[in-house]
């Protein structure tokens, strides 16, 4: 059995002039990024660093991050990526919780500590060591990603070798990824979405990367207007962000946009494909499971579905609706959680979702909502998908997010945030129109914009009434 690091050097000795990685005007074939990621995991070697160390990686998207993230992988580092951005309680709690050797970093002022290499991610360190590369074991942990947080404290999931193969392989498969394809990578490469699918399925097809430091409008249009680009992979709100572009036609050039992290409203598939003359392609992962599902390259992509089930995933629904996996992919457990791990697996070792979710008549899977979000008002349960999917339909509204606001006499009161100029009488008919009563919400609240996580998540848990 392989790793992805014994994968990915196969791949670049046997091409080694394949261009892997761009970014600005600049160019890194195979031969390059082999020989700088050997080069960067022995200076890391060098000062100590050891395979089976814990190592954060905290830094804004450049090609110097990439070749550092992969040098470690290669040495045989456990990686945990965490959001450059995350507040200082936050990353003192990824740090408590992994004990890190070392940490990677642009903002090296963060991190403190007698027995922690602080560096950033160029590695200015001396060369030294001679470490033994591309050697880890299918079964010995790669990755740490630590959950969004959205409604809890962010646990460790611990990633293998075996399951980061098994995750992008999948994927190469299913969406036919090959050398001749070129992403336009726009997000972040401390989640599994900007990580686990475009980086780590890009250099296992033998594709290339254009690497963006940030989503940018027009800078994801010029780098899509480049002839070799043929991929884009986003969260729902940067579809919405593009299309609002005069420039927004320039997608259908594409032969493959991919939206993930958070659902997909119907009504902006249905923008999306009216613009480029493509349906959007819908798939469903987690942070512990990598990809699940995943709408079809070849046959129809369904608005409101995340499709079909990925080479070797079985997917089925518990009695209650929770959706249940397991695969190759799944992650072993939490870091140092034995609590958290047995919430989460069921007696025969399915792992719970958290999501609730409905089959329909061809097998596509539908996501009806989380269960950590459900409201129960009155005695009735109500996913508030159900009920923003209804909301998103009258014009003027571009966002809506909905809650339960805890109530003495109902529990909970089903609570709408609306982004737009829709006016709460026309909220209240489309709500009467297509919701059973105890669904509709009992008060309205206008916001400038819906709080979300770099994801694209809404953070339910910070809408409150004022």
């Amino acid at each position: 059995m392989t790793t992805l690091p014994q994968a990915w050097a196969r791949g670049w000795a046997a091409a080694p002039d394949a261009a892997v990685l761009l970014a600005g005007h600049d160019r890194w074939a195979a031969g390059d990024v082999e020989e700088q990621t050997a080069s960067r995991a022995r200076r890391l070697a060098a000062f100590g660093v050891v395979a089976g160390d814990r190592v954060v990686v905290s830094a804004v998207t450049t090609p110097d991050l990439v070749l550092a993230h992969i040098a470690l992988l290669r040495l045989g580092a456990v990686v945990v990526p965490v959001n450059p951005a995350a507040a200082p309680r936050e990353l003192a709690h990824v740090v408590d919780v992994v004990r890190p050797v070392a940490a990677v970093t642009d903002r090296p002022d963060r991190f403190a500590g007698p027995d922690l290499l602080v560096t950033t991610p160029e590695l200015p360190l001396l060369a030294g060591g001679d470490p033994l590369l591309d050697a880890s074991p299918p079964g010995a942990a790669a990755l740490i990603v630590f959950t969004s947080g959205t409604t809890g404290a962010p646990k460790g999931a611990v990633h293998t070798h075996a399951s980061l193969l098994a995750g992008a392989r999948s994927l190469v498969a299913a969406w036919r990824w090959t050398h001749e394809d070129r992403l336009v990578h726009a997000l972040p490469l401390f989640h599994v979405h900007g990580l686990g699918v475009g980086l780590y399925g890009s250099l296992l097809a033998g594709a290339s990367v254009r690497l963006l430091d940030r989503f940018d409008v027009d800078g994801v249009l010029d780098a899509v207007s480049e002839p070799e680009s043929t991929l884009f992979f986003g969260v729902p709100t940067m579809y919405d962000r593009l299309l609002r572009s005069s420039r927004a036609g320039e997608l259908a050039r594409l032969r493959l946009l991919v939206s993930g992290s958070a659902p997909l409203p119907a009504e902006l598939f249905a923008r999306v494909e009216s613009v480029t003359g493509t349906p959007p392609l819908e798939r469903y992962g987690m942070t512990e499971t990598l990809m699940l599902t995943s709408n079809p390259v070849d046959g129809e992509r369904r608005a409101g579905t995340v499709g079909l089930p990925l080479p070797d995933v079985e997917v089925r629904l518990a009695a209650d609706g929770q959706v249940e996996v397991r695969g190759p992919n799944v992650f072993g457990g939490y870091w140092e959680d034995a609590q958290a791990d047995r919430a989460a697996f069921a007696d025969d070792g399915w792992f719970r979702t958290g999501d609730a979710g409905e089959w329909d008549r061809d097998g596509y899977l539908r996501l009806v909502g989380r269960f950590s979000e459900l409201i129960i008002t009155g005695g009735f349960n109500v996913y508030p998908r159900e009920v923003e999917d209804v909301l998103r339909q009258v014009p003027g509204v571009t966002d809506v997010a909905v809650v339960g606001v805890p109530d003495d006499e109902w529990g909970e009161v089903v609570t709408a945030f609306v982004v737009g100029t829709a006016a709460e009488t026309e909220l209240r008919a489309a709500a009467s129109d297509g919701l059973s009563p105890y669904k509709r919400p009992r008060a309205w609240h206008r916001l400038d914009a819906l709080p979300r996580n770099a994801m694209g998540k809404v953070e339910r848990r910070r809408l409150r009434p004022a």
